[in-house]
Order: structure tokens, then C-alpha cells, then sequence
């Protein structure tokens, strides 16, 4: 048993799970998850440089994508999709792959993970192109796919960051940039969707922010690309110009809808963003 990679490990914590009354196990489950956080936190230089790494491409024009399998592929193309509401760029600054195609993320396919080969062929089959950053993600860092997308990255120039719940794994050997979130064994006995899963969205969420906001899509700590497609929306565009002009939001409505709605252009003769 100590040879086995600790997302594997059984958790002495949870031995006697499905013994427990209902609350205990909540707590139990939702507990774990401090771990995830403290995982991220320890990991946070090489999160920091994965950062870096995506800005410069992001300046230079160039994109990033971020490739898995089954659990780890559902949370890139989560983050993917959420950078253009949030940021307002364009839909092919931040893709998503994961393997077996969309379908996968409906109705799991573990067996997509295991072929290296269909990994670099997406990343082929993508236009993944030098300069571009490529995030492989796999909790246990043996996804052959995964693998296999990095390694084709890396020969056709990107800069490649793997993210794993175990250390030294192909994947984080393979990485120009390994980030290694130590989470531990699971309370469910190898189910990575669990803390790992937890973890790998805490540092996708602190990439593309971070990223996002070293490239001038944040103001201070506001969302100043955001794209107001629903009332919601909407309300948070007028709150967020009144904040900036410090002005009534009636008088911000007014400006926004004079812009096409566009914080930018809204508050652009008032401050230098």
C-alpha cells in the first residue's frame, strides 16, 4: 500500500464512512476540502509562475489551453468557458479539450484517458501553435493522454504546465512548469473528483484570473470586459461604472448606454484604465 500514489491511498479519517450518521459524513466530506486550499496555497510558487507564463502569452497573442480527461477535463473546459462573460475576450483565448471529445463532458469515458496518442493529436488537431501555453491536468498524473498533449506541446514550442495530486508523476516530469497540489488520499478511496478535483479548480480559478487581470482585463478588483447578456449582468455593469465614476447608478446607466455598454468606453474620459 505504500507504494501506491496517495490519491490511491485509503484515508484512516473515512475508514468507517458508510458507518457513520449522516451529518458526521457531511462534515467528513465537506472537511476534506481545507486540504484542497492548503494544497493550492503550497503550490502557489509554481501557480505564480504558470501566471506569468500565460500573461506573456497572452500579450504576445497567443492562447492558452487546458487538456484532460474525465474530471480534469470537465473543470478546464468549466474555466475556459467562463473567461469570455467574465473577461470579454474572444472565445479562442481559452479553450478547453478533454478526451473523448464533448460528449465526455455528459457521460463519463474512463477508458479515454489511456491512448498518448489522441492526446497530441488534439493538441494537432487544435492549431495549438508555438508560443501558445498548454495546461495538462490529471490528478493522478499518469493520464497517458494528458501525457501525450504535453509532450506534443513542448515539441511544437509551448510553454507546458501539469498540474497533479502526486508528485513526480510523467505529467509533472513532463511539464516545463510542475504544479504538484498535495491533497492526499481521498475520504472516498480514489476518487479524485473529490479534493484533488477541488484543488485543480482553485488553480485554474487563480490562472486565468491572475492572468486576466496582469493583462489589463481588471480594474482594481473589478470586472471592466464584462459582458452584460442578462438583467443580472446588467445590474452588476452599472454598479461596477457608478463604483469607478463614484457617481448614482442612474447617471452611470445613462453613460453605458451611450457606450454600447461598455465600462470601458463608459468611464474612459474619467480615468486611465
Amino acid at each position: 500500500m505504500k507504494n501506491l500514489p496517495k490519491t490511491e491511498r485509503r484515508n484512516p479519517a473515512s475508514t468507517h464512512m458508510d458507518k457513520m450518521e449522516t451529518e458526521e459524513m457531511a462534515r467528513l466530506v465537506i472537511s476534506a476540502n481545507f486540504e484542497a486550499v492548503n494544497a493550492a496555497l503550497l503550490a502557489a510558487p509554481a501557480v505564480a509562475r504558470a501566471i506569468d507564463a500565460v500573461a506573456e502569452a497572452f500579450e504576445g497573442g497567443h492562447r492558452l489551453f487546458y487538456i484532460g480527461a474525465g474530471t480534469s477535463g470537465r473543470l478546464g473546459v468549466l474555466d475556459a468557458a467562463e473567461c469570455p462573460p467574465t473577461f470579454g475576450v474572444p472565445c479562442d483565448r481559452v479553450n478547453g479539450i478533454i478526451a473523448g471529445g464533448k460528449e465526455r463532458m455528459f457521460r463519463a469515458g474512463e477508458n479515454e484517458e489511456d491512448k498518448s496518442e489522441n492526446g497530441a493529436r488534439e493538441i494537432r488537431q487544435n492549431g495549438v501553435s508555438a508560443g501558445d501555453v498548454v495546461v495538462g491536468i490529471s490528478a493522478a498524473g499518469g493520464a497517458r493522454f494528458v501525457v501525450g498533449a504535453i509532450e506534443e506541446a513542448k515539441r511544437i514550442g509551448c510553454v507546458t504546465v501539469g498540474i497533479s495530486s502526486n508528485d513526480m508523476t510523467p505529467l509533472l516530469c513532463a511539464a516545463d512548469i510542475p504544479i504538484f497540489t498535495d491533497t492526499g488520499p481521498e475520504v472516498l478511496t480514489g476518487s479524485t473528483r473529490l479534493k484533488a478535483g477541488t484543488a485543480q479548480k482553485i488553480v485554474l480559478n487563480a490562472i486565468s484570473t491572475c492572468a486576466m487581470a496582469k493583462t489589463g482585463k481588471v480594474y482594481e478588483n473589478m470586472m471592466i470586459n464584462l459582458a452584460p447578456s442578462n438583467e443580472k449582468l446588467k445590474k452588476r455593469v452599472i454598479r461596477i461604472t457608478a463604483e469607478i465614476l463614484s457617481c448614482s447608478e442612474k447617471e452611470a446607466q445613462d453613460r453605458l448606454r451611450e457606450n454600447a455598454w461598455s465600462i470601458r468606453r463608459a468611464v474612459e474620459r474619467e480615468e486611465t484604465i
